[in-house]
């Protein structure tokens, strides 16, 4: 993780949906840091450079807060994006120190092409670990190029920077690559799953749906051809 950016945050004295409304008008966040037994410290901070922080350190974002003079590690822990705009509407901190050590998830990204045939399934998207607050993993990268159908990557399997300690079950599983099932092996799959559940298959209705499907196309093809010796 590169080095925590330095933004400086406005002490927040309004509160309310009222105000919460104001400062976005503006182009600003609000936020809160907690942590450390301190009551909570709510701050309101510039827009597009805290976006642009957020973006940039991915989800477990570290940053240093500027507030009433004082520097204070924040560490991301939770952001609230707007349903219809998509900006940033709140972000929550915890307050760190630094060589502290905190408990984060991070995120697992597959790289690569897996064998032909074969479909690559993530099974656990983030892994929990232990790592200092300054030195945290942006992403765990694992490579399926060339995996065969069959190779599963574990939470043990993944490469580790010095200093970070995993808390995840060592056999939890990350990456799974299995056979990528043809049509008519996902169809036999259907079928027999509709038997199991009681579901009669009436094949006529099918037939008539393929027969709609048909006249519908004939249909078309007739009227572009219409309009073609028209023009």
């Amino acid at each position: 993780m590169s080095a925590p950016e330095k933004i400086v945050a406005e002490s927040r004295t309004e509160f309310g949906k009222g105000a919460a409304r104001r400062i976005r008008r503006e182009n600003k966040i609000p936020a809160v840091v907690y942590g450390h037994g301190n009551e909570p410290t709510h701050v309101i901070l510039p827009g597009h450079q805290t976006m642009m922080a957020l973006k940039h350190g991915g989800a477990n974002a570290l940053l240093a807060l500027e507030i009433d003079g004082a520097e204070q590690l924040a560490l991301t822990k939770d952001v609230q994006v707007g349903p219809i705009r998509r900006v940033i509407e709140h972000v929550d901190f915890v307050s760190v120190k630094r060589g502290e050590k905190v408990t984060v998830d991070v995120p697992v990204h597959v790289t690569g092409e897996a064998g032909p045939d074969t479909l690559v399934v993530t099974e656990n998207a983030v892994v929990s670990v232990e790592a200092e607050a300054t030195h945290i993993p942006e992403v765990f990268e694992v490579s399926v190029e060339g995996a065969a159908a069959g190779t599963q990557v574990l939470a043990k399997d993944l490469d580790l920077p010095s200093g970070v300690t995993l808390l995840a079950d060592e056999e939890l599983l990350i990456i799974n690559v299995t056979e990528q099932i043809s049509a008519e092996a996902l169809e036999a799959e259907l079928a027999e799953a509709e038997a199991d559940a009681g579901i009669e298959h009436d094949p006529s209705q099918d037939e008539i749906a393929e027969a709609q499907d048909e006249a519908q196309a004939e249909d078309a093809a007739q009227e572009s051809g219409e309009a073609s010796d028209s023009e």
